[in-house]
């Protein structure tokens, strides 16, 4: 019979985000409508190192108005993340041409809608539906409105019912945030730092289209720093983030009613000091920090913990000097298999 036995930690090896190195800005793999990710991972939470994702999409104004002309609109300056930078979108007057040389609308098909659009170059322009009898909220479908080429941003529609020219009505222009303009902030979303992920609260509009090929969101763009870790030597009884789980119960006439909770822990672990001072955990007390555990140094898998740096020194006069670290954060610890 072979025999059991749990394996010490004693060739186990505690790390420590010591500095970062920056990713520079990069559009974003998207891995589903909601998920985009990129491969360069954990990213930094360190103070001033914080990842920015910049989603295409306007920040403010570029409210449309009639111009007071025929078949004109004013485009009010606003700013807008485009392909990760922050842009100004300066004012401009758009024509719409209803002709066949345009919107190609004629005594059938006289219902055609036409996106104000941020082009590539970043400023203001038309994308123009195909005409129909009836308008559609296809996008792409006659009477509906136009896919937006990748890489530009839809500030809004105006919708036409006429083939003849006039000056455009406020109940024409539509610009409903997420509907028919673009927000770079709008549907919200978490980050998941571990996976180096990003997660809208809800799916991402499909209305862009790459040569030829339709139904595609947005971009998202990400700029992050990935931690450099340095070994922490001498230093034992590492600890991970873990969530505990318990229940409570409430006495009520003919018995009790129970109900059940989750929580969070503290990382711990001990690091012995040179002198309490210089040491260079010690300057890095109480910023946000990643902490890498490997059960046994030489071997592959090893366990990560994001959080809140806790320093407690003792100085005995007859022991080493050593502080107890603490790290508190917003999730477990996650492990890490190869």
């Amino acid at each position: 019979m072979a025999n059991l036995r749990a394996n010490q930690a004693s060739e186990a090896l505690i790390q420590y985000e010591s500095g970062q190195e920056l990713v520079a800005m990069q559009q974003m793999d998207q891995d589903s409508r909601k998920l985009f990710s990129i491969s360069d991972t954990p990213w930094s939470d360190a103070p001033g190192k914080e990842p920015d994702i910049k989603p295409d999409g306007m920040l403010t104004d570029g409210a449309i108005t009639p111009e007071g002309t025929d078949d004109t609109v004013t485009v009010a300056t606003g700013t807008a993340n485009q392909a990760g930078v922050k842009i100004t979108v300066v004012t401009a007057d758009l024509v719409i041409d209803r002709s066949d040389t345009g919107l190609d609308m004629d005594g059938t098909n006289d219902h055609a809608i036409a996106s104000v659009v941020v082009d590539s170059g970043g400023a203001y322009a038309l994308v123009e539906g195909t005409p129909g009898t009836a308008f559609s909220e296809t996008r792409d479908a006659a009477g509906g409105p136009p896919l937006i080429p990748q890489g530009q941003i839809e500030v809004g529609q105006i919708r036409l019912s006429s083939e003849t020219s006039a000056v455009i009505a406020s109940s024409e222009i539509f610009q409903v945030e997420n509907t028919h303009k673009e927000m770079a902030l709008v549907p919200t979303w978490t980050e998941d730092y571990a996976e180096g992920e990003v997660e809208f609260i809800s799916n991402l509009p499909e209305i862009h289209a790459d040569d030829g090929d339709g139904n595609k969101t947005k971009q998202v763009y990400a700029e992050v720093y990935t931690p450099m870790f340095a070994n922490l030597e001498p230093a034992s009884d590492f600890v991970p983030i873990e969530t505990t789980h318990s229940t409570t119960s409430t006495e009520v006439y003919g018995g009790a009613i129970g109900a059940s909770s989750s929580s969070l822990g503290q990382a711990t672990f001990t690091v012995y000091l040179r002198d309490g001072v210089t040491d260079p955990l010690i300057a890095l007390k109480n910023t946000r920090m990643w902490v890498k555990f490997f059960p046994h140094r030489l071997r592959s898998p090893y366990m990560l913990t994001l959080g809140t740096l806790g320093i407690s020194r003792t100085f005995p006069a007859g022991d080493n000097m050593q502080a107890a670290c603490t790290l508190t954060g917003n999730m477990p610890t996650v492990e890490v298999s190869s």
